[in-house]
């Protein structure tokens, strides 16, 4: 029907050119983006789906990184263990030359010094190597967790490779030892730090020798503590006076060295607040020490209280365990090379050490063979996923030329219809003329 008030056949046009217009469009949003995927209108469930698998390569890229870090920190520590290793080689080589009997004490002396700075060496490269602030070869406990991927771990157990955790601490500061905080005073010259009880006048006496395993020639002090009364009370300092009255009158040796020293002192515990009695021997050869305290013969029905806590003849201490003495306020001397024997005694610690080094460092070797694995299983894994990810997101560039062109075609043809159309009202004008 010819008409002037609806052009149907412009209006028909007019909807195909849009339906057209709206494919070129859609194509040219493709091919632009490389996406098929542009927005959630394109295909709802293939972008929820896409922004997982992207989400997993995120995830699976950062813990590559993450492993390749965990490599970077476990180089930085097994390069400063091989330091250690070539330090506590140097160690075992002067034990062994010190070992030998034609060196002199004095040679002997000089190895030490050398011997001991290897040692703080060591102990100054395991509390100094850090990575990012994180140490890991200067404590045996816990453990640095590499995180590869949306829940797995790699932990790393930290090592100790300081002069403790190796066994190797040096010293020649003798054998110290001090009384159980039970027995300390709130002061060292007031308040019964000692009782003597008897019925007759006490004589008591404290037997202090300290040992020396290499030689047993280490100094020893009888000290008496004498009263002229049933029962005698005695201040912590008191006991220090009396003690280091031998001690500060042994004289000279033989070769006329002088063995005068302060064997005794009143010291402050932090823990406690208390004042406790600590021992120290003269010389840095001494490695143990025994006391002795006993009444008197005669004495037998009296009894000893306070500081050491003992009945009369009982011993005080049985190497560091007994009486009233605290053992863990003890030390012995370190590991030295100063005689033969205790340089034959370090090579023996040596090669522990050495061997616990060799755990700790091949604990981080296959730990970095462990990460270089991930890292490749990791990559492979991102490919995978975006591989995945392109299948379900990108555009077929054919597919969308194929279709641009199509659609251009379309919307050439319905701009000419459309056209066509629009001039179709002009006809019904020449009836009316």
């Amino acid at each position: 029907m010819l008409s002037i008030k609806n052009n149907i056949m412009a209006a028909n046009a007019a909807r195909h050119l849009s339906r057209s217009y709206e494919g070129l469009s859609r194509s040219v949003e493709r091919l632009s983006s490389g996406l098929r995927i542009n927005s959630a209108k394109d295909d709802a469930a293939g972008l929820a789906v896409r922004e997982l698998i992207r989400a997993d390569i995120a995830v699976q890229e950062q813990g590559s990184r993450n492993a390749q870090d965990g490599i970077s920190m476990l180089q930085t520590m097994e390069g400063a263990m091989g330091t250690i290793d070539a330090n506590l080689v140097r160690m075992k080589e002067l034990a062994e030359q010190a070992a030998t009997g034609s060196y002199s004490a004095a040679q002997r002396i000089i190895m030490d010094a050398e011997f001991a700075e290897m040692a703080s060496e060591i102990d100054r490269i395991a509390n100094n190597t850090s990575f990012n602030s994180i140490s890991m070869i200067n404590s045996g406990t816990g453990s640095v967790s590499i995180h590869v991927g949306t829940t797995e771990t790699i932990d790393v157990d930290k090592v100790d490779m300081t002069k403790s955790g190796l066994g190797i601490e040096t010293g020649s500061g003798g054998t110290t030892i001090q009384t159980d905080t039970s027995s300390g005073v709130d002061s060292a010259s007031a308040g019964a730090w000692l009782t003597i009880t008897d019925n007759a006048a006490s004589a008591y006496s404290l037997d202090i020798q300290f040992t020396d395993a290499s030689s047993d020639n280490e100094e020893a002090l009888a000290v008496d503590l004498t009263t002229a009364s049933g029962a005698a009370t005695f201040t912590l300092n008191d006991v220090v006076d009396a003690i280091n009255l031998v001690s500060n009158n042994l004289g000279n040796d033989a070769s006329g060295t002088d063995l005068n020293y302060t064997a005794a002192e009143a010291v402050l515990d932090s823990s406690s607040g208390k004042y406790v009695l600590k021992l120290s021997s003269r010389t840095s050869l001494a490695d143990g020490i025994t006391a002795t305290g006993t009444l008197e013969t005669g004495y037998t029905s009296g009894a000893v209280s306070g500081g050491f806590n003992e009945t009369g003849g009982a011993s005080l201490v049985d190497g560091t365990t007994a009486g009233n003495f605290d053992a863990a306020n003890t030390s012995a001397a370190g590991l030295n090379i100063l005689t033969s024997t205790d340089a034959a005694n370090a090579l023996d610690t040596i090669d522990s050490a050495i061997s616990t080094k060799d755990a700790g460092r091949a604990s981080f070797g296959y730990k970095m063979n462990r990460l270089e694995g991930t890292v490749s299983v990791l990559g492979i894994q991102a490919e995978n996923l975006l591989t995945a990810e392109s299948r379900i997101s990108d555009a077929d560039v054919a597919t969308e030329m194929a279709e641009l062109t199509r659609s251009q075609v379309l919307a050439q043809a319905g701009i000419a219809m459309l056209a066509q159309a629009n001039a179709m009202p002009q006809m019904a004008l020449t009836l009316l003329r």
